[in-house]
């Protein structure tokens, strides 16, 4: 199992291969089942962890490192579907049913804080991320879509006026993580090979959203870099940073 770079606190990994089932795809939304109702259970026991990791941060400045792996082992589970399944198609192995670490192709982790900030805890969740929610909406929910087609509708409207909008139907959207999941199948079915270069987008897309994660639920302070890191693992460290 490979080793995480101990200078990044927030890290995702994801082993490439490229020879994953063409077929396997068509049925992994059933096999994940169990993982979906789990997670589900999950979740809602991490909206409570979150509420009393607020209150512990705000008055004493430490996440109670209980909660915290909890926290962080309820991400990497998530993590280890998504790798398997539609987040990035990038494995056949089958996720194991644990929140920690394990001898898989995917896995996450984020280094525990001795200190957190207590005045950031009030307003990084919604506040400070918000810049970074608009960008993962438009990633995963289709808003660059929908914006493209609105300043191109404004455009017709201009020109053609009541008529255009009254014969004007908005398309739907189809997001754009969608189509470069729907690429990769295409891929996989007429070549039986998963492209490199579309792995690596995927895996930085979803870097991006477990940095932004980790940081909306209190588990750093450090802010998500607005960067897409490609590729299997963490990036080195830049020369001046290893200097620092």
């Amino acid at each position: 199992m490979a080793s995480f770079d101990d200078t990044v606190p927030v890290k995702l990994r994801g082993e490439y291969d490229e020879s994953v089932s063409r077929w396997l795809w068509l049925v992994k939304w059933l096999l994940l089942i169990p993982h979906f109702i789990i997670l589900l259970l999950l979740h809602i026991a991490l909206a409570v962890v979150f509420v009393i990791a607020f209150f512990a941060v705000l008055f004493t400045g430490r996440y109670p490192r209980p909660l915290f792996d909890f926290s962080v082992g309820v991400l990497r589970w998530t993590w280890r579907v998504r790798f398997y399944g539609y987040g990035a198609l990038g494995t056949d192995k089958y996720p194991p049913f644990t929140l920690r670490s394990a001898d898989y192709p995917a896995d996450f982790e984020v280094d525990y804080p001795e200190r957190l900030s207590r005045g950031l805890v009030l307003v990084k969740w919604w506040l400070l991320a918000i810049p970074h929610y608009l960008i993962l909406a438009a990633i995963f929910g289709g808003l660059g879509h929908m914006w493209a087609h609105r300043m191109w509708a404004h455009h017709m409207w201009a020109q053609h006026g009541h008529h255009f909008h009254h014969h004007y139907h908005h398309p739907g959207m189809i997001p754009l993580f969608v189509i470069l999941i729907v690429i990769v199948i295409v891929a996989l079915l007429f070549t039986g090979r998963y492209p490199r270069g579309l792995f690596g987008l995927l895996l930085g897309i979803n870097r991006w959203s477990f940095r932004v994660r980790a940081y909306a639920m209190l588990l750093r302070d450090e802010y998500p870099p607005f960067r897409l890191d490609q590729g299997p693992h963490e990036p080195e460290p830049s020369v001046q940073e290893a200097v620092q």
